[in-house]
């Protein structure tokens, strides 16, 4: 469902939400709502971003990480395993870009239908394991 945040106005972002977590993440996590409402409200999108070539982590994507780990949020890799009868089975994660609290946030700027794939069905996992709260995927638009 698209919805509109009265926090970034005009600030040319489309936010799509499911089962009310800008609500979720506004009251339970006030701090890391703050987080993310200034970054995104402070981000521009420059040209020298759009403008290099690809491969490995883009300068874009290398800055907005650097704004959310200096206010405390981490790259997590979430060690989880199931159990069956008595033999237990690893199943780590995919590892998350950022996470502070029980917020997970993913930047996928230019990848492929795949990986939002993947990083939907790992906050998925994650959230049905009550590890996380929230999930966030940052991407650009169409229009980009």
């Amino acid at each position: 469902m698209r919805v509109t945040l009265p926090e970034l106005p005009g600030a040319g972002y489309e936010v799509y939400e499911w089962r009310h977590a800008s609500a979720i993440l506004r009251s339970d996590f006030p701090d890391e709502w703050k987080d993310v409402m200034n970054i995104l409200k402070s981000f521009k999108v420059k040209r020298s971003h759009i403008m290099v070539g690809g491969g490995g982590k883009t300068k874009l994507a290398q800055e907005i990480d650097s704004e959310f780990k200096s206010r405390g949020w981490t790259e997590k890799q979430f060690l989880t395993e199931i159990k069956v009868d008595a033999k237990v089975h690893e199943t780590p994660t995919h590892k998350v870009d950022c996470v502070k609290g029980r917020v997970a946030l993913e930047l996928e700027w230019s990848n492929k239908d795949p990986f939002f794939d993947r990083d939907l069905n790992n906050f998925r996992l994650l959230f049905d394991l009550r590890a996380i709260s929230v999930g966030i995927i940052i991407t650009k638009g169409e229009d980009l």
